[in-house]
């Protein structure tokens, strides 16, 4: 699978970790779409059918962990990685449960980024 022209969405309420999330997507080759809060995710979910989402569990409308198995239901090839710093053993899975893909811990890395969109993308980057 090639990177290239692939949307992601990135779901989180801090604008440096989407500024951070988006810029190093944008240097491979994805297109990164923002969002804020649950609610606005949900509606770029429909909006730009991205291949990949990038979402927090702690978000001002609610916890993403609450939407992942609908959102799975809803777009089923859609790759899910949960990010947070609330990173304890009941959060990963109670995320990989209801159909993550998998979970990575905040702070985010270049290097983190790389393995995850390799892992859940299938992608040699």
């Amino acid at each position: 699978m090639d990177s290239e022209n692939l949307t992601v969405l990135i779901v989180d309420d801090e604008p440096d970790i989407c500024f951070l999330l988006g810029n190093m997507l944008k240097q491979k080759s994805f297109i990164p779409v923002i969002a804020n809060t649950l609610k606005e995710g949900l509606d770029m979910l429909r909006r730009f059918s991205p291949s990949l989402l990038f979402l927090d569990i702690h978000l001002p409308d609610g916890s993403g962990l609450d939407i992942i198995s609908r959102v799975k239901k809803d777009f089923p090839r859609l790759k899910i990685i949960m990010m947070s710093a609330y990173d304890g053993p009941k959060e990963k899975n109670t995320a990989m449960e209801q159909g993550a893909d998998l979970f990575i811990s905040k702070p985010l890395s270049r290097e983190l980024i790389s393995q995850s969109l390799a892992t859940v993308m299938n992608l040699n980057i």
